[in-house]
């Protein structure tokens, strides 16, 4: 078999697997609606990890009137004098809807951290307040599923420079991506502390080898599917890859090995 034939039959069979997988999703998404449930997915990572192309799998069948994708930018100077978690909390989940937060709260443990966005002052109140606010959220009825996206160095630095060269993905690039390289190392421990410190028993965090983009889209896929109950389930579909998929211990256990 030639090369190319062996990766025309890889494309198919991802093709196939991502289709059933979307099926799944719509019959989660009818739970979600019939049964009065608020979901939200929260999604952090590294820059270049793929967050934005693992969203599009995951709403691109479902029903935008129910869906939300939210990606706040910039907080405006009034946003900047109330409470921190006040525009998170303006975006959440209605009943019956699904929200993916592409980015969340957590730029205050990691960009703002990094990039010295917030105080110290701040980030502390932050990481002291923000295991509370999501068992306020929990007890009020919503379910929170929180994945950190991770890859190596090697491989965001092959990201960064095809989005320079690609004309498709120019709206990708921004100063802060411009610095992760320069900022790995601060940045992998801000992502220790976060996961050290943030992944409760109620709120775990689950992180993903993003190394491999079509590998994240269908692991993790297949783990949200698992975590969430609806009628119908085809759980044969739902194995996760051990060296993809990786859950995080609860508060102050080690996280699993991830990039330096």
């Amino acid at each position: 078999m030639s090369k190319k034939s062996k990766a025309n039959d890889q494309e198919k069979d991802y093709d196939e697997e991502l289709k059933q997988l979307q099926i799944e999703l719509v019959k989660m998404q009818r739970q979600v609606i019939s049964g009065n449930l608020r979901l939200l997915v929260v999604l952090e990572g590294r820059d270049t990890a793929g967050k934005d192309g693992t969203i599009k799998r995951i709403v691109e069948h479902l029903s935008p009137r129910d869906t939300r994708v939210v990606a706040l930018g910039k907080p405006s100077s009034r946003e900047e004098g109330e409470w921190y978690f006040q525009r998170y909390v303006a975006e959440l989940p209605a009943v019956g809807e699904f929200a993916i937060f592409n980015r969340s709260w957590y730029n205050r443990a990691g960009v703002e951290k990094v990039m010295g966005f917030c105080t110290d002052h701040q980030y502390k109140e932050f990481m002291g307040s923000v295991n509370a606010f999501e068992s306020l959220l929990i007890y009020s009825g919503f379910q929170i599923i929180k994945y950190y996206l991770d890859i190596d160095k090697k491989e965001q630095a092959l990201r960064l420079e095809s989005r320079k060269s690609d004309p498709l993905k120019q709206w990708k690039i921004s100063p802060i991506d411009e610095k992760a390289q320069k900022n790995w190392a601060a940045y992998s421990n801000a992502r220790d502390e976060m996961l050290l410190k943030t992944s409760s028993k109620e709120s775990p965090w689950t992180v993903i080898n993003a190394n491999d983009k079509k590998l994240t889209h269908l692991n993790l896929i297949q783990d949200l599917l698992s975590k969430v109950s609806y009628p119908g389930k085809d759980k044969k579909l739902l194995k996760t890859l051990p060296e993809i998929v990786m859950p995080c211990p609860p508060l102050g256990k080690k996280p699993p090995k991830l990039a330096p």
